[in-house]
């Protein structure tokens, strides 16, 4: 009897230590769902785009006047989380090294630990141009070590074969960026004669602002490129035809905003859509800011 007694208390032992166990795993579980649908409620409420395939963040010669590390908290505090790093900008402020394929090992992780730091993703490089294959190739190398995944430039045309060689190579995209008339790549036909023929990973980078400045119809042009713009330039502009044209709030201007999200949803547009603002140079942030709101609140 008292063997069956004790073997009856084990077994009511093992059944609570189970169920206890089962509860802890189950309530284990549930944190971890609940924690994943507060991350997917945050992506979709705050970051709308995401859901699109969109990674809205901002060209940081929009902050040119300032360091790369002051870009950044200015990106930052405009609501966004990814960024187009140029050649050129001082990498911190006072400092010697400058950003773009030649920083050196010690500023390549210096960039990396404030890219860390802000919780921002260096997700295209440019507007860049390289005097020979052999420097094409470091721009290559280098957008491969910080995870780079478009290379924006405005290469020469004796240029495009290598490129087309090192895309395939990195498989790392190529946006050919349109500056106005009578920069080379202005005409969007111009662009697709570069890429006809040319690796798969070459396409355009649009920016829809130098298009208006070419008086060039913002949505007839996208549409000739369609299926080949791997990279897009935002802004809008207060007047339209003309070069001297300066950046206003999206969807306060010439540009026509809903039309642009409506033609890049057509087109199942992937990629990051970079915010350039050319105004207000010393306190453009809140403009950025205001602009990308209105952005999301027209997906």
């Amino acid at each position: 009897m008292k063997l069956h007694t004790t073997m009856l208390q084990a077994a009511l032992v093992g059944m609570l230590a189970f169920t206890t166990a089962s509860c802890d795993n189950s309530s284990s579980s549930a944190n971890k769902a609940e924690e994943k649908s507060d991350s997917t409620t945050t992506a979709t409420t705050d970051f709308p785009e995401e859901k699109l395939g969109w990674k809205l963040g901002a060209q940081a010669y929009t902050f040119r006047l300032f360091s790369f590390e002051e870009a950044l908290e200015k990106i930052k505090e405009a609501g966004l989380r990814h960024v187009e790093m140029y050649p050129g900008q001082d990498l911190t402020k006072g400092s010697s090294e400058k950003t773009g394929h030649q920083l050196s090992a010690e500023g390549r992780k210096t960039a990396k630990d404030l890219l860390d730091k802000h919780g921002i993703t260096v997700n295209a490089y440019g507007v860049v141009d390289a005097k020979d294959e052999a420097e094409w190739r470091e721009v290559f190398d280098f957008a491969k070590e910080m995870g780079i995944q478009v290379v924006v430039c405005e290469p020469k045309e004796a240029h495009l074969d290598i490129l087309s060689k090192l895309c395939d190579e990195f498989d790392i995209k190529v946006a050919i960026h349109n500056h106005p008339d009578p920069s080379t790549y202005w005409d969007p036909n111009v662009v697709l004669k570069a890429i006809e023929g040319r690796s798969d990973k070459m396409g355009a980078a649009a920016d829809v602002g130098h298009w208006t400045r070419s008086k060039l119809n913002v949505i007839e042009s996208m549409k000739k490129l369609d299926g080949k713009i791997y990279h897009v330039h935002f802004k809008d502009l207060n007047v339209a035809n003309d070069k001297k044209a300066h950046d206003v709030h999206w969807g306060t201007g010439v540009i026509g905003m809903a039309d642009v999200i409506t033609e890049l949803k057509r087109q199942n547009y992937k990629g990051m859509i970079s915010a350039e603002y050319e105004h207000n140079w010393e306190n453009n942030m809140e403009d950025v800011k205001a602009s990308v709101e209105k952005f999301r609140a027209s997906l």
